[in-house]
């Protein structure tokens, strides 16, 4: 199976950890997919993916409660709260839940942590598929550092290919299209180490090809390091480069270092991942990053930045808001259909000037017209100057402004465009 048939533009979807962090539930899951067939599936908007701690009755807020009861099979497998999703019961899981998500259209992505459950380690509970117990799988130090989850597991034992292998035949069953797994993009490549996050990788890769299902394999957190990049590309569809991204310019600032040394491995099937769009209306449950139910605490320049560099560097969209609570300027980023284009449809991305103010992107798009991406980080409102020549961008051109869907005027050369302090521009040359 080969994982670069999935994925061939950049995954375009919603996740639930930004509005309501541990706690979603099955309201809230297919409410937020019913805006998005309705408003966002024309431009492409696809993925609805429910975010960590799905198994657990007891979550609240965005907060873990440690080393809490989950809700888990006889063979090791966590399963949905039924509490929180009613239609999980009789053992059915999401099932019924991606059905309903298929039906309007859509995809359906969950999270999960890498490993097996503590408390199946714990009780030793069985595998399918094999004669060995959660407890013979478990490496006893291969713990996340924030989530009391689940023991790493160590590859070398006789079966642990088999547990991952059941745990993605269920989801495979279940229906699902899209798997966000966490704790593992950013831990040790080491090959002298008895826990590596290389080798627990290859096995997710291999169960899920078992399976004979289309499922996005996404890797987090980041930030995911340059030296295993093609280990990356050959096993992942989406692999972070920062860690959690909130409505924070100094967090936002960042991601301009991080974009430029990444460029190089963007290609079909092969998607580093800026992270969650913290935009709309966030932290639904609890004060994180910001107040309870704050909108996002990005202006709106930095929203269209934010946007603009996500889509010239052809990062992976995943809405971070309660859509429903869209106001109208929210919903205008999410649906231009000609940033959209460049986010899916654009090839050669990279950054071609950067100075202590202005950041200049270039790309192509679909139809092989040169793209210009001009972004103002510093504190000012400023002119910027551009010299077409330095880009290779000789002759006469016109200026299509894309997030204003409108012709400019014709430049040939020099030409000077006024950009808001934390704001960018984004150009097509006609």
């Amino acid at each position: 199976m080969d994982k670069n048939k999935l994925a061939l533009t950049p995954p375009m979807g919603w996740n639930s950890w930004d509005c309501y962090g541990a706690a979603v539930n099955e309201e809230q899951l297919l409410g937020n997919a019913e805006y998005m067939a309705k408003n966002l599936k024309k431009y492409g908007w696809q993925y609805i993916v429910c975010d960590i701690q799905w198994y657990e009755p007891k979550a609240k807020d965005n907060d873990y409660n440690n080393f809490t009861e989950l809700c888990m099979d006889g063979y090791s497998r966590l399963i949905p709260a039924v509490n929180r999703f009613p239609s999980s019961a009789n053992g059915v899981g999401f099932k019924n839940i991606a059905d309903k998500i298929h039906a309007m259209g859509l995809k359906f992505g969950i999270h999960i942590m890498r490993g097996v459950p503590r408390q199946a380690v714990h009780r030793n509970t069985k595998i399918l598929g094999s004669d060995k117990t959660a407890r013979q799988i478990a490496h006893h130090f291969s713990v996340c550092p924030w989530n009391t989850d689940m023991y790493g597991i160590d590859w070398r034992r006789e079966g642990a290919q088999e547990y991952y292998d059941s745990i993605f035949a269920m989801y495979a069953e279940w229906g699902i299209d899209f798997v966000k797994v966490d704790d593992i993009c950013n831990t040790e490549f080491r090959k002298d180490a008895p826990y590596s996050a290389k080798e627990e990788i290859e096995m997710i890769r291999h169960a899920i090809d078992k399976t004979g299902r289309d499922i996005v394999l996404s890797l987090s957190p980041g930030p995911a390091q340059l030296e295993v990049a093609d280990h990356l590309c050959e096993f992942a569809n989406m692999w972070r480069l920062t860690g959690d991204f909130w409505d924070s310019w100094n967090q936002l600032y960042a991601m301009f270092e991080r974009c430029e040394k990444w460029a190089p491995y963007v290609s079909e099937g092969c998607w580093p991942d800026c992270d969650m769009l913290p935009l709309g209306r966030l932290s639904m449950n609890g004060t994180c990053h910001g107040g309870q139910g704050r909108y996002t605490q990005f202006t709106k320049d930095e929203q269209i930045t934010l946007m603009t560099l996500w889509s010239v560097f052809r990062s992976p969209l995943m809405f971070g808001g309660e859509m429903r609570d869209n106001d109208e300027f929210t919903l205008s980023l999410m649906t231009n259909p000609e940033v959209m284009a460049v986010n899916q449809h654009s090839h050669d991305g990279k950054q071609a000037y950067r100075d202590n103010d202005t950041v200049i992107w270039t790309a192509v798009s679909e139809d092989e017209k040169p793209l210009l991406a001009v972004f103002n980080i510093s504190d000012t409102d400023r002119d910027i100057e551009i010299d077409l020549t330095k880009y290779e961008l000789d002759g006469e051109y016109t200026l299509r402004d894309l997030w204003q869907r409108a012709d400019g005027e014709k430049v040939n050369g020099n030409f000077n465009c006024r950009v808001n302090s934390h704001g960018a521009k984004l150009y097509k040359l006609i």
